[in-house]
């Protein structure tokens, strides 16, 4: 069977439409969780640097093949191209900025320190283990994010100016920090091959409705191993993991086209409309109308 090349994920086209040739886009750890799903199936951003600022609950972080399991305050940076996947506990918040590498790479081209080669590596940061020196880079950053989440929400003038200068202040702080990455976990490739399989299998065929049976079957493991190495990885039950991939679609659908609920039940693959309404709120906690015009009065 062929490989299939890591989804390239263009925050800007997929997620916030209002930004889809910015050179900055921020949002909060929270709002992007709840249209992805907590569970980020392996991917990776063409031309841009990410970085998830999570403030508060744990997250468990593959960079590559590299493996980590951290709690809040850390950080994780994923230079462009570098596959990475990650699965947030439910309260996780914080911040995610997706900046365009031009922006990175001016910064390091006036100033070689900022990074250890031509290369930046990704990094994962542990904030709270730091050494007491470090403090007062963590609390500017805290602080930046802060401001920088104040400017998205205004209208004042210079605002644009104002995005890219925060913007650059922190990757500065990031960079600075990132030379403290942790330690990566080992991780068992066996396990990832099949959760990475799994989650291409799910992205194929979750608009069928195919039992967990003909997933593990497709993959060659029995169900009860399928659903271990899901609860090893992501701390998530398989069924879970496409449950999510349901609502993420159900989401976008909501927000970017004008269909209406009874049509995007159909769309999805759900044969009774009630059924899927009583599906939507179980894991939105509101109906799909009411998604619809809270997000609208969010953007």
């Amino acid at each position: 069977m062929p490989v299939k090349p890591i989804p390239n994920i263009n925050i800007g086209q997929v997620y916030d439409q209002r930004y889809s040739d910015a050179d900055v886009h921020y949002d909060r750890l929270g709002n992007l969780a709840g249209f992805f799903g907590r569970n980020m199936p392996v991917h990776r951003h063409d031309r841009f640097f990410q970085v998830h600022y999570v403030k508060s609950g744990a997250v468990r972080v593959y960079l590559d093949d590299q493996q980590y399991l951290e709690s809040g305050p850390m950080f994780f940076l994923t230079p462009p191209t570098v596959a990475h996947a990650f699965v947030t506990e439910a309260d996780a918040d914080g911040h995610v900025l997706t900046v365009r590498q031009q922006l990175v790479r001016a910064l390091i081209d006036a100033d070689p320190s900022l990074a250890p080669g031509p290369h930046v590596p990704p990094a994962c940061v542990a904030l709270a283990r730091l050494a007491p020196q470090f403090q007062p880079e963590i609390k500017r950053l805290e602080w930046l994010f802060d401001e920088l989440c104040n400017e998205i929400n205004s209208a004042g003038a210079g605002r644009a100016v104002a995005l890219e200068s925060l913007t650059r202040l922190i990757m500065i702080s990031l960079l600075r920090l990132s030379a403290n990455s942790l330690e990566a976990r080992p991780a068992r490739h066996e396990d990832l091959r099949i959760f990475h399989r799994f989650n291409e299998l799910i992205e194929d065929h979750y608009l069928l409705h195919w039992p967990l049976s003909a997933y593990a079957e497709a993959i060659g493991v029995t169900e009860a191993r399928l659903n271990d190495v899901c609860r090893r990885i992501a701390d998530l039950p398989s069924k879970r993991l496409v449950l999510e991939r349901l609502m993420q679609e159900a989401k976008r659908l909501l927000l970017f086209t004008g269909s209406s609920a009874n049509e995007i039940c159909y769309q999805l693959g759900f044969k009774d409309p009630a059924y899927f309404s009583r599906f939507f709120q179980r894991y939105a906690q509101m109906t799909p109308g009411e998604y619809r015009l809270r997000q609208a009065g969010l953007r």
